[in-house]
């Protein structure tokens, strides 16, 4: 029998998976600093927060923690000093935390889905029609997640500004 899903272990791996997806977008993508890199990243982020915050609620069987618990502090740590470094717009150490962080958290999936007794290797003896559902799911999701903002980066584009043009004279109040 695999081991029962709990809410606390849907949303860690819903998390885990939409944090696998965007970072992987991110990493591919040449496009760096637009819009679309800065919302997907904030989304990527959101969800790294949540995997590693939520890992806390998951324990082994015997109920201790393992290297993913330590691994999930580390990880903690490297996305908020890669969030700072973009911050203070130091983008070589902003790239290379989050891309750590990220080959981290692809490391942490590898050490989960070769272990037997976890739930996504249970699930793929047991329920495969379930875990494919899940996985289509995750992925249609990430997908039109991406491709939203990307139509909403190019629509706002297009938008007029709101600032002065440079050859404007007088001020606001004159017109």
């Amino acid at each position: 029998m695999p081991p029962q899903w709990t809410f606390l272990i849907a949303i860690h791996a819903i998390a885990a998976a939409f944090s696998i997806l965007f970072g992987a977008f991110q990493l591919v993508r040449r496009a760096k600093g637009g819009a679309v890199h800065r919302t997907i990243g904030r989304v990527w982020v959101l969800a790294m927060y949540v995997v590693t915050l939520t890992s806390f609620g998951i324990q082994t069987l015997n109920g201790g923690f393992t290297w993913l618990h330590g691994l999930a502090v580390f990880t903690f740590f490297t996305v908020s000093i890669g969030l700072c470094a973009a911050w203070k717009k130091k983008f070589q150490a902003h790239r290379s935390f989050m891309k750590g962080s990220y080959f981290g958290v692809l490391g942490a999936f590898v050490g989960v889905v070769v272990v037997p007794e976890r739930r996504l290797p249970q699930m793929a003896i047991h329920d495969l029609a379930g875990l494919s559902l899940w996985i289509a799911a995750i992925v249609l999701t990430a997908f039109f997640t991406v491709l939203g903002f990307s139509r909403l980066s190019a629509e706002t584009k297009d938008l007029p500004s709101r600032r002065p043009t440079p050859n404007a004279v007088g001020s606001a109040a004159d017109r």
